[in-house]
């Protein structure tokens, strides 16, 4: 009998389907079983080191190493091997990494992170999750903020001021926005005489009569936070009403003048009252000084 004969003798179970197709039984390579016996041996020695099997409301703690780690309230803690246990060790790892950077950051003033690519990312990258997580509902992602409701930090406008003590003073203390109603001070035709002026200061009117009617409105009711020259006082946050950044009132570059008009009568009609709360209580000063460098930066790509 040939080799060839014998070879497919041994490797057939003797079954056959429509005379020709046969069932082969060739034996398992010896790589591979020897791979399952491997397989077999490392799960018994994991069984033994690690977690593995429940017992009751319990499980198995293995025999591995112990993990050591201090929680974020400064707790010391030894546990047996688990993973948790082993993420907790390596958020130990990196909040140590981080206070290191941090104490780096807290001795540099202002400028010097400016001009350190580096520490500009850090800080940049900190300030920015402190950010989403506690201004952004109000300011929205990117400090573009809501017309008419929550200023942006985009622009070159600021209410209260933009240097770095400025903006400091408005996130640990919190600002509050009022302006009074003046819809039983004035008439009608007052309001809209004033509304006109106001216009006039960042898109020129060619009524001169309503114009002269608004001045003497405006300068005897609201010189006196917005000044004679409507250039605002940041130390009332009394917005500027020269450019042509609108806080509050709904204004676009595309509307008529006519629509900018009314938007401009309802401030002054309903007055204005919003409040940005204190973060002194929240932040720590490093997280102050933080998202004021943050903010800034927001502002100064303009």
């Amino acid at each position: 009998m040939s080799k060839e004969k014998k070879s497919q003798t041994v490797q057939t179970t003797g079954h056959a389907w429509d005379g020709d197709i046969q069932e082969f039984n060739n034996p398992l390579p010896t790589w591979w079983i020897w791979g399952f016996y491997i397989t077999v041996v490392f799960a018994i020695v994991y069984w033994f080191l690690y977690p593995a099997w429940p017992v009751g409301d319990s499980y198995t703690k293995g025999m591995g190493n112990t993990v050591e780690y201090t929680t974020k309230e400064g707790e010391v803690v030894v546990t047996h091997w688990t993973t948790r246990a082993l993420y907790q060790k390596e958020m130990q790892a990196a909040r140590e990494q981080q206070a290191v950077q941090l104490a780096k950051y807290s001795k540099l003033s202002f400028d010097e992170i400016k001009k350190d690519d580096a520490m500009r990312a850090y800080a940049i990258s900190v300030a920015k999750v402190l950010f989403a997580d506690n201004c952004a509902a109000c300011h929205q992602p990117g400090g573009a903020g809501l017309i008419s409701m929550y200023p942006s930090l985009v622009d070159d406008d600021w209410i209260w001021g933009s240097d770095y003590k400025q903006i400091e003073t408005s996130i640990r203390s919190g600002r509050k926005g009022v302006m009074p109603s003046f819809s039983k001070t004035l008439n009608e035709k007052q309001i809209d005489d004033v509304a006109y002026y106001v216009l006039n200061y960042s898109s020129k009117q060619n009524d001169f009569a309503r114009v002269k009617n608004g001045k003497e409105i405006f300068n005897t009711n609201c010189a006196a936070c917005h000044t004679q020259k409507g250039i605002g006082n940041i130390q009332l946050g009394a917005a500027n009403l020269t450019d042509k950044i609108w806080t509050v009132a709904g204004i676009t570059a595309k509307m008529k003048d006519k629509d900018k008009i009314n938007s401009i009568k309802q401030v002054i009609k309903n007055g204005i009252a919003r409040e940005m709360p204190g973060w002194e209580n929240r932040f720590s000063d490093l997280e102050i000084k933080m998202l004021t460098f943050y903010v800034n930066e927001l502002g100064s790509k303009q």
